[in-house]
């Protein structure tokens, strides 16, 4: 059978642009089809506009609370056209620096502008508008076709002019009064953002609390601190209908504890209520490719139900990050081009909202732990003992940290605090190679810095084995005559 390419990626986000340059690097003649601009989602709508944009928002943020550091400062005046410029600005720097075409051409990977789409396992048109037609043959296949936003059937929505996070970037005047549908990443993320540059924002959500994936105790903690800077949350509101008023858009809801109906106005609307695969226009039926729960349904090596066909990223409607997309890339085409037998790693997945402060996790939650029956204790530090943390006054948050009693076998980790999206990674390396709380203990960690956080919740560790028999023969043999930590209380933090 005569293959135009070994591998044939659809899609130029961050899972084809990795499955691309992977297969070139391994000698595949490799073709990438992207409809519209490489980078994905990641980088025109996703995390670098949203992390730009909160940067911009941090800097007017501690412009208003200078004078706790001894500054004369003020209420900022916030250019938002110079702000979203620099958002734009940074894209393109990205753009030219990792997703542009001509990075992909010298590694030798053929791409292809246009919309790809199935006509059988091995063959795939490209659409575009004004040009006829083509087909290529492939030997391997990778869907990463990415998603987009979820858009809610509520009334009247359709009706108003709303923004997801494809067009929010794309805003030239900042609003006066933000609504946002949804208390996910992206919904408190802006909600911050925004509330820091001057707008009044709204945030509703059905649930009970925001982000509900992350730990209860310090989702409500990040929430009170949100609120505290200005953000309102209206939780357990199902919101009901949208309609306009002269200019302004007016969301209507029903408060699910009291059953009362409100209405709140604003000049701009942002829905954030989840994600969906990109799948309609794959004619995935054409191919023999089974879908199932939220996208295209694979197994560990990321195989669809055909062999040579894989999927990953956002498509297979599995976990919905950059980093899990990247991974994922890599285990497909290592797994198509090398037939090594490479599996996903779903067990030590990080990942972080970018708020300020920031709320990280990897591996189980509490949740997971008690529902297995599984035995753990639960090592913590608070951010107001880390001395970098007190000299630089960022001491809201906690390190929380599920082990094993007995030998410190770390099961999973949350923080909430300034950079624990940087900080939850030692746990996951540590969890990845079989690292335990003692090792990471006796680990030296440079003092004053923020790891040194991680290595005092493992410190917890070793304080929670101490007995009056180990105190004593520590006291024979080593003549130690100092005062030792009281081991009395279990939730002691030394």
């Amino acid at each position: 059978m005569n293959f135009d390419f070994d591998v044939i990626v659809i899609g130029g986000g961050a899972a084809g642009l990795t499955a691309a340059g992977v297969s070139a690097s391994l000698g595949a003649k490799t073709a990438m089809i992207e409809e519209k601009k490489l980078g994905g989602d990641c980088t025109w709508y996703g995390c670098i506009p949203s992390k730009t944009l909160l940067k911009s928002a941090k800097v007017a943020h501690l412009v208003r609370n200078a004078g706790a550091f001894g500054i004369t400062a003020g209420e900022p005046v916030v250019d938002f056209r110079a702000v979203i410029e620099r958002v734009h600005d940074i894209q393109h720097h990205v753009y030219r620096e990792a997703d542009a075409p001509e990075i992909y051409e010298k590694m030798g990977v053929t791409v292809i502008e246009g919309r790809g789409g199935f006509m059988d396992e091995h063959t795939v048109r490209i659409s575009k508008e004004g040009m006829e037609t083509q087909t290529l043959r492939g030997k391997n296949i990778v869907i990463a076709t990415g998603s987009r936003p979820v858009l809610p059937p509520i009334k009247g929505l359709g009706s108003v002019p709303f923004l997801t996070n494809e067009t929010i970037f794309s805003l030239e005047r900042l609003p006066k009064k933000l609504l946002v549908i949804g208390a996910g990443p992206i919904g408190t993320e802006m909600g911050q953002a925004f509330n820091r540059l001057g707008s009044e924002v709204t945030v509703f959500d059905f649930g009970e609390r925001i982000l509900p994936k992350d730990h209860p105790e310090l989702t409500t903690m990040l929430g009170e601190i949100l609120s505290g800077e200005g953000v309102s949350f209206r939780l357990q509101s199902a919101v009901t209908g949208i309609s306009m008023k002269g200019d302004l858009i007016v969301v209507t809801a029903e408060d699910r504890k009291t059953g009362e109906t409100f209405r709140t106005e604003g000049d701009a609307l942002l829905v954030a209520a989840g994600r969906q695969a990109n799948i309609e226009s794959l004619d995935l039926d054409a191919a023999g490719v089974e879908t199932g729960g939220r996208g295209i349904r694979i197994n560990e090596s990321c195989q669809t139900s055909r062999h040579h066909i894989y999927a990953c990223g956002d498509v297979t409607g599995g976990l919905q990050f950059t980093h899990m997309a990247e991974h994922m890339a890599k285990v497909a085409a290592s797994r198509m081009l090398t037939r090594l037998p490479m599996k996903t790693d779903e067990k030590h997945v990080p990942w972080c909202t970018y708020t300020d402060p920031e709320l990280a996790h990897v591996g189980a939650t509490e949740e997971d732990l008690q529902s297995k029956r599984i035995s753990y204790e639960v090592y913590r530090f608070p951010f107001n003992r880390i001395d970098r943390a007190i000299t630089e006054s960022e001491t809201e948050g906690w390190i929380r940290v599920y082990a094993a009693g007995f030998d410190g076998s770390i099961y999973g980790a949350d923080i909430l605090g300034i950079h624990a999206g940087d900080l939850i990674s030692e746990f996951a390396l540590a969890m990845r190679n079989g690292v335990t709380l003692r090792q990471m203990s006796d680990t030296i960690h440079p003092y004053p810095s923020y790891a040194l956080g991680n290595r005092r919740a493992a410190d917890q560790w070793y304080v929670s084995k101490q007995s009056g028999a180990l105190v004593g023969l520590l006291q024979f043999f080593f003549g130690y005559q100092g005062k030792l930590p009281d081991t009395s209380d279990p939730d002691r933090i030394v």
